[in-house]
C-alpha cells in the first residue's frame, strides 16, 4: 500500500512518519489494504484555491478529498486489487488552529483530518443527508478508536 506524501508548509512541523503509519493503519482498517494513497500537506492560500476551484467556494478549509474512483456508495475498493485510491490534501494551519481549539497536538489533529478525508475516497459523505452524516461520524469514532488501541499497544 504505497503512500506518497507531499508537504508544502515549511513552518509548521509535524511527525511525517507517524502520519505515514496512520495512513497505512487507516487503509487496512477500511479494507483498502492494497490501495495506493496520496497526502498533501498545503497553507491555507492554497486550501482556498482548491476549494474555491472544486468546489465553489471561496474559503479555506480542513481537507479535501479527491477520488480516483468511482466512490458514490460507501464502499472499500477490492483489497485484491492495487488501485489508485486517490488524494488527501490538508490544510495545516488550519489544523493547527483546529489543535488548539480543540485541546489536542497537531499530530491528533492531522489523523482526524486523515480519517476524515480518507473515508471521504470510500464514498462516505456527511453532506449528503444527515443519516450519511451519523454514520461517516461512528465510522471515524471506531477508526481513531482503533488507532488509539494499536498506539497504547506499542508504548
Amino acid at each position: 500500500m504505497p503512500v506518497h506524501m507531499q508537504s508544502h508548509v515549511r513552518r509548521v512541523t509535524f511527525d511525517q512518519a507517524r502520519l505515514d503509519r496512520q495512513a497505512r493503519a487507516i487503509l487496512s482498517d477500511v479494507g483498502a489494504e492494497s490501495a495506493e494513497l496520496g497526502i498533501l500537506l498545503v497553507g491555507d492560500q492554497r486550501m482556498r484555491g482548491l476549494n474555491r476551484r472544486y468546489r465553489g467556494k471561496d474559503r479555506t478549509t480542513d481537507v479535501l478529498a479527491f477520488a480516483m474512483w468511482d466512490s458514490s456508495a460507501p464502499h472499500s475498493p477490492s483489497p485484491l486489487v492495487p488501485v489508485m485510491l486517490g488524494d488527501v490534501v490538508i490544510a495545516v494551519p488550519t489544523a493547527v488552529r483546529q489543535a488548539k481549539q480543540g485541546h489536542r497536538s497537531l499530530d491528533e489533529e492531522l489523523t482526524v483530518l486523515l480519517v476524515h478525508g480518507i473515508l471521504h475516497l470510500c464514498g462516505y459523505d456527511h453532506e449528503r443527508n444527515e443519516k450519511e452524516a451519523r454514520r461517516m461520524h461512528r465510522r471515524e469514532r471506531m477508526i481513531l478508536r482503533s488507532l488509539a488501541d494499536v498506539r497504547e499497544k506499542r508504548d
